[in-house]
């Protein structure tokens, strides 16, 4: 097995602030992903560290991508326009490699992907656990977003997330795939029928399949 290269990190200024990326580059990459956190936390999200340590081996360089509120040391993220505004300075350096990128992230992050996605030219997108609406208030749908992203989008969601079950996404051109068990941040109960690592093995083997069907 191929082990990957050493992580890096860099820090790019954005029009909020400093933002920073942590690369975990693949030997012989084809992709990138670049991959930003949710509004409750950061880099460190089980979902994200299992998609950095297992992706490098498949050809597919990830880009951890700090915002510049986390950056900064704050505890609660700026508003959703701020978001997109640090994303889209971020841009340049993501596509610095010159090979075609992947928008992700993981909930509030996963929005930000998909606002962008269009005017960005990503090549596809990653939508780890996405918010489709707030809890307990199913009429406030988010769907627009993610239905809105006109390039190949994976959702990987949790069976019990509060935030949008699977059974709750709208049909569309995206994929999804489900966690069993798992809530918003694909923790899964020791009751259940499947451990945590099982539960990362399956969000990574989904990412891995799709990634390599990408091209």
């Amino acid at each position: 097995m191929t082990t990957p290269a050493t992580a890096t990190t860099e820090t790019v200024d954005t029009p909020a602030g400093p933002a920073r990326l942590t690369w975990h580059p693949a030997r012989a990459p084809r992709l990138v992903l670049a991959v930003g956190h949710g509004a409750g936390g950061g880099i460190e999200a089980r979902d994200l560290r299992a998609l950095a340590a297992e992706l490098p081996r498949h050809g597919v360089s990830v880009a951890l991508v700090e915002q510049p509120w986390r950056v900064a040391g704050k505890k609660v993220a700026p508003a959703p326009k701020t978001l997109d505004t640090a994303w889209r300075a971020l841009w340049p350096a993501l596509a610095a490699p010159g090979l075609p990128v992947i928008a992700a992230g993981r909930s509030a992050g996963a929005r930000v992907a998909c606002r962008t996605a269009g005017e960005l030219g990503a090549h596809a997108v990653l939508a780890l656990s996405f918010p489709l609406h707030p809890p307990g208030r199913p009429e406030k749908s988010r769907a627009a977003e993610l239905l809105g992203t006109r390039v190949p989008t994976l959702v990987v969601q949790g069976g019990r997330d509060p935030f949008g079950r699977p059974e709750e996404f709208p049909e569309g051109r995206h994929e999804l795939v489900e966690v069993p068990h798992a809530d918003h941040g694909f923790a899964v109960p020791k009751r259940a029928e499947l451990g945590q690592e099982e539960a990362l093995e399956i969000l990574a083997a989904a990412v891995v399949r799709w990634t390599a069907s990408l091209g």
